[in-house]
């Protein structure tokens, strides 16, 4: 059976395309009674009802995303953050500080990249904290801690330059939360 369709191009002017042709594999010897061909108007109706569902449908979805209440802070004030910053900055240097040797280096650094996680995962999506020098530091210092430990283990030391660095950065995010910035 062949059927005629007629198709709107995607611009912002709808025009219709030539018409198309497509044939049905069940059977292409026979044709359909005319009583079950569309009629150019049914047609017409049934593409006009098919894009005023979908338009209908696309209004009433940006409708929703835009009545949607706003998601709550994950922060609830800048005590909060400057408490569990510095919460961190004490969990960072104690595990830095342990002795290679020292039992205690799997647990402190699985309780440091945990509370690290946390601490990203709760602030790194707060615009005010964004531009802070204490976020920027504080965030580099635990990707650099984060990514050793993820590549060379929990028992692997850190070298001493970026261990340095590391450190000099933690400083200078704690003067900066001292700060205010």
């Amino acid at each position: 059976m062949s059927t005629t369709q007629s198709l709107f191009t995607p611009t912002s002017h709808l025009k219709l395309l030539p018409p198309t042709t497509s044939v049905n594999a069940a059977s292409t010897t026979s044709a359909a009674p005319n009583h079950l061909r569309p009629t150019p108007a049914s047609s017409a109706r049934s593409t006009r009802r098919t894009l005023l569902t979908t338009s209908t449908a696309a209004a009433a979805a940006s409708l929703l995303l835009v009545l949607r209440e706003p998601p709550a802070a994950h922060a609830a004030s800048d005590d909060e953050y400057k408490k569990e910053t510095s919460e961190v900055i004490g969990k960072l240097r104690t595990t830095l500080g342990l002795d290679r040797s020292d039992p205690n280096v799997p647990s402190a650094v699985a309780e440091l990249r945990e509370s690290s996680n946390t601490w990203v995962a709760k602030y790194r999506r707060e615009k005010e904290l964004l531009g802070r020098s204490s976020f920027r530091d504080m965030y580099s210092a635990l990707n650099a801690v984060s990514g050793h430990y993820i590549s060379f283990g929990p028992s692997a030391p850190i070298p001493a330059k970026r261990k340095a660095r590391i450190l000099e950065e933690v400083d200078s995010a704690e003067k900066a939360l001292l700060r205010g910035r």
